[in-house]
């Protein structure tokens, strides 16, 4: 086959077409009449020589690099055809370095060399003229898969330097997917390795580009089965670091979204072929399934580096998997025992926040762990860690009780019976809120707390703080009450637990040493319309209980006190609130932008010095 270049007019230098095996051309300047200076290109020919005038230095440049290109994927081409397999690997090699090197801004030039590429991996050298055979000619050559593996061996350590700086054709990912998978003894992983590293670093459609993803799957498999037994899973863990990088935070922001995309495609994948296959009655085939401990050791190493868990949470939280899968005892101990756990256990809302589902109908992984869901892993120990995390969460705890009663009461009662604190916990959270629909449910509830002594100990409390509570809302007492400087949680608790104050609407603590502990305290008045914290140590836990009770609450001053972004989020429940002082404290924009919107009486605000001022 014979390159050409040609004009697109019948006249000028290029009105007949010139062999590219028949000319070399070099950069040349004319010089004219004063200082100006022509860039053009001389072609040198047989019988003589052409001039190309470019505008600038830069098309002339670019022109120049585009010959050369040209004329070096020609005689790659033609000595392919003809040539021994040594002159061919110099000759590709050749053609990738030119790639890498040239300053030709085009990225055909790469894609041409992988083209080359993917050509030379589909023909293994046992014809000459493979690479301009068609598919029916190359049908016929019989080569054994050990010839086809060492062929590779030859052919990708001279490509790996240009796998590592652009992305393979979809044609190339075909042919390098396949190799891998059929060939494992012949490790060819570790020349994938870069492509596959600066695949998972930039941003890839895996819906438009089937193949990389097939070929990521099969790099993930490949990296785990190369290795035996353990080997296989520190070769995971060896590779999962070295993309995440040494330090503590990954500088790679697209590296995690992609390894899970691929894993849990790869995941559903293999429980949807499994049911084809099976309604096809195809079962004495053997099975080309992808296999399953590698993907899930992905996952689970993933969720072990602590910056990652925050991503993970949110990509896993739709609960990506089919049902079947999650009744299967190697993906309920991996991803249920272990991935899932450790977000659970995470006290950062925005990772363990993945137990609760999308949207309420939809079950989450809360409800995936109940002991009455088929895909429980144990007898109900992770669905006991998940509440005992949920609880101390402030973020809408009495919703997230509500819905808890709705949707896993039963489940809850159960643990409680097996005297799991944190289900009679919220067992006693029902009956305190009042959340329970009927008679019948509350007594439900009470004989399961008095079927255990750390169940009636903690029915007992809430009885004691209940009769306490309706002796302090009794009607009386003063409608406004100041408390001195230096003032105590101690104080606070003997000023307001001995008497009725009922009718106690405006409430003053500014400027003393109260902290968080106090709201047990404050919980009790249900007239309070008017609280002052100034400058106390008052702080996230207690605005996420007053947010709770406090509902007639108008004014609220918190300047200079320690809340941050965590407990003033709650405030969106105290829907009566008119003026509210945040001055000094740790409120970003953001976080205040969404209370406004939920506040809608709220008429005066103090934000300064913060970031939202």
């Amino acid at each position: 086959m014979t390159l050409i270049i040609s004009g697109l007019i019948a006249t000028g230098f290029l009105q007949q077409p010139i062999p590219y095996n028949s000319f070399y051309v070099e950069k040349y300047a004319v010089g004219r009449l004063g200082t100006t200076y022509k860039s053009c290109l001389r072609i040198y020919l047989r019988n003589g020589s052409l001039l190309l005038q470019a505008n600038d230095s830069y098309t002339r440049d670019q022109w120049y690099h585009s010959i050369n290109w040209k004329k070096s994927l020609f005689q790659f081409k033609h000595k392919a055809s003809v040539s021994t397999e040594n002159i061919v690997l110099r000759e590709l090699r050749l053609m990738v370095e030119f790639a890498l090197s040239t300053p030709l801004q085009d990225e055909r030039v790469a894609g041409a060399a992988m083209e080359a590429v993917a050509k030379l991996l589909e023909a293994p050298w046992g014809s000459r003229s493979l690479i301009e055979q068609d598919d029916e000619e190359k049908e016929k050559i019989e080569v054994t898969k050990e010839e086809e593996g060492s062929w590779a061996l030859f052919i990708l350590p001279v490509a790996a330097p240009l796998l590592e700086k652009a992305a393979p054709p979809a044609a190339l990912a075909r042919v390098l997917a396949r190799l891998v998978r059929q060939h494992p003894k012949f490790h060819l992983v570790k020349y994938l390795a870069p492509a596959i590293t600066r695949c998972l670093k930039h941003t890839v459609d895996f819906g438009k580009s089937p193949d990389m993803r097939k070929l990521l799957q099969v790099f993930v498999a490949a990296l785990y089965e190369s290795n035996d037994g353990n080997d296989g899973e520190r070769a995971i863990r060896e590779y999962i670091a070295s993309v995440h990088g040494p330090g503590s935070d990954c500088p790679h922001p697209r590296v995690l979204p992609n390894l899970v995309s691929v894993c849990v495609a790869a995941i559903f994948h293999r429980f949807e072929d499994s049911n084809c296959g099976g309604s096809n009655g195809s079962e004495n085939k053997p099975s080309t399934l992808p296999p399953l401990d590698c993907y899930l050791l992905v996952l689970n190493v993933a969720s072990e580096y602590a910056d990652w868990r925050p991503g993970l949470a949110g990509l896993l939280q739709p609960v990506p998997f089919p049902e079947e899968a999650l009744t299967v005892k190697e993906v309920q101990k991996s991803i249920l025992g272990r991935a899932i756990r450790r977000l659970a256990k995470d006290s950062r809302c925005t990772v363990h926040q993945v137990l609760l589902p999308v949207r309420e109908p939809r079950p989450g992984w809360l409800h995936i762990a109940a002991p009455s869901s088929p895909a429980c892993p144990d007898r109900g120990e992770l669905f006991g860690e998940m509440l005992t995390t949920l609880l101390a969460c402030c973020c809408r705890r009495k919703r997230f009780v509500g819905s808890l009663m709705k949707q896993a009461k039963d489940d809850c009662i159960l643990l409680a019976v097996r005297e799991c604190g944190a289900a009679q916990e919220a067992l006693c959270l029902m009956l305190e809120w009042r959340l329970l629909p009927n008679e019948e449910a509350r007594l439900q509830i009470v004989n399961a707390l008095e079927s255990t002594p750390s169940g009636k100990t903690r029915y007992a409390a809430l009885c004691q703080r209940q009769r306490n509570l309706q002796e302090l809302q009794q009607k009386g007492g003063p409608r406004k009450l100041t408390l001195p400087v230096r003032a105590t949680d101690a104080d606070v608790a003997l000023l307001l637990g001995g008497r009725a104050l009922g009718n106690l609407e405006c409430l003053s603590l500014a400027f003393t040493s109260v902290t968080s502990a106090c709201a047990e305290q404050l919980i009790k008045l249900p007239a309070l319309r008017y609280l002052n914290l100034w400058a106390t140590q008052f702080g996230d836990a207690g605005l996420q209980m007053i947010s709770e009770h406090l509902q007639k609450l108008q004014v609220l001053n918190l300047c200079e006190t320690p809340v941050s972004d965590k407990g003033i989020s709650t405030l969106a429940s105290l829907t009566n609130l008119r003026k509210l002082n945040l001055n000094s404290t740790k409120l970003s924009a953001q976080t205040f932008e969404s209370l406004k919107k939920r506040l809608p009486a709220l008429q005066e605000y103090d934000v300064r010095y913060t970031e939202a001022w």
